[in-house]
């Protein structure tokens, strides 16, 4: 197959440290040439990649420090480039999520949009416009039926569990870990709250977006003593797979709907099991009791803290290969390009046939 990969403009595929979404285009895209398909990725200049690259922007948006104007501005030249390749391509695998929308009306080739946020009220609209379109949900958690779109396939995320470190034994002293963007539906807080009440050291691990400064200054930045609570920065893949090896267990405590959480993969196929809040994709992710422990309160938190010990950390990798590995994602994904081309031919052969029909 001819394919399109169209990856968001703000960080570079795959991204040096924190980028789910490009993490995940970096391993389809990869995986899909190294099984014959033609592809060509769309995504900033100095992306990485086993397909042709077309570069949407000179350099990952969040490294230019633009506005969200001149964010838009470059989002529509990409997609304008992507238009006027589309006859090149069999089918067209959007990540964008809202902007790429229209041009899905208007394209003959075959087009798929991954869902990888939560939609906002505001968003909820234009989604609704354009419900036939095709989407992929990134777990059924994530779906939102109620808007009647047309979901072709759940595909959970994937990773390359051959670039994680497995850790048997967590490092000494132990620790507990939390990996993410420092914002509260991460729950970075809660983490930390979790280690106050529980004697444990916390190391944290992730980025603070402009919008999240007053928050990790208020109710973050106080609490770091560099003693219990060690703030580490932004860790990239090879710090990440370290850290989190190295720990006890991760801390998910969400306070939102994650529509899929790849830090709990991350972690698990470490060997490290995860705590979390029972929202959104987690229970879709963690075999509880298994891998780790889905919590309703803080005090089950501090509960399954008291009980990791208890978990195989061998199992918690097995998990994931068998469930989240980048080549199952790929298999998803392909089944559904497949479907989609197929679906098209059909509709032509029934177009051409009714032609015919009309001319007899």
């Amino acid at each position: 197959m001819r394919i399109a990969q169209v990856a968001p403009l703000w960080e570079c595929v795959p991204p040096p440290a924190y980028g789910g979404t490009e993490l995940v285009v970096a391993h389809l895209s990869n995986e899909l040439v190294r099984r014959g398909h033609e592809v060509t990725l769309f995504a900033a200049a100095n992306s990485q990649t086993l397909a042709k690259l077309e570069p949407g922007a000179p350099q990952p948006m969040r490294l230019a420090g633009v506005t969200p104007h001149e964010y838009q501005i470059y989002d529509l030249m990409q997609l304008t480039k992507v238009v006027q390749q589309a006859d090149e391509f069999d089918v067209i695998h959007f990540h964008v999520d809202a902007s790429a929308l229209p041009y899905g009306n208007i394209l003959k080739t075959p087009v798929v949009h991954t869902v990888h946020g939560i939609l906002t009220p505001l968003v909820e609209k234009l989604f609704t416009q354009n419900q036939q379109q095709n989407f992929v949900s990134i777990s059924d958690s994530q779906r939102r039926n109620d808007l009647g779109l047309n979901y072709v396939a759940t595909v959970y995320n994937g990773i390359d569990p051959g670039t994680y470190e497995f850790h048997p034994e967590p490092d000494q002293p132990p620790y507990l870990t939390f990996f993410g963007r420092i914002s509260p539906e991460k729950g970075p807080h809660l983490a930390i709250e979790l280690a106050k009440r529980t004697g444990w050291r916390l190391v944290i691990a992730g980025k603070v977006d402009r919008a999240d400064q007053a928050f990790y200054e208020r109710e973050i930045e106080p609490l770091i003593d560099g003693k219990q609570i060690v703030y580490v920065g932004e860790a990239n893949h090879v710090q990440k797979s370290e850290i989190m090896g190295g720990a006890v267990a991760t801390l998910c405590l969400l306070t939102w709907e994650e529509p899929f959480g790849l830090v709990m993969p991350e972690s698990m196929v470490c060997g490290t099991p995860v705590i979390a809040m029972a929202r959104g994709s987690a229970p879709e992710l963690i075999v509880h009791g298994k891998t780790g422990f889905l919590c309703h309160t803080m005090d089950g938190c501090v509960a399954a803290v008291n009980q990791i010990e208890q978990i195989d950390r061998k199992v918690c990798r097995e998990h994931v290969e068998k469930n989240f590995s980048h080549n199952r994602m790929v298999e998803g994904y392909e089944a559904v390009y497949y479907q989609l081309i197929e679906k098209r031919l059909t509709q032509n052969g029934r177009l051409h046939s009714a032609a015919l029909k009309q001319t007899s």
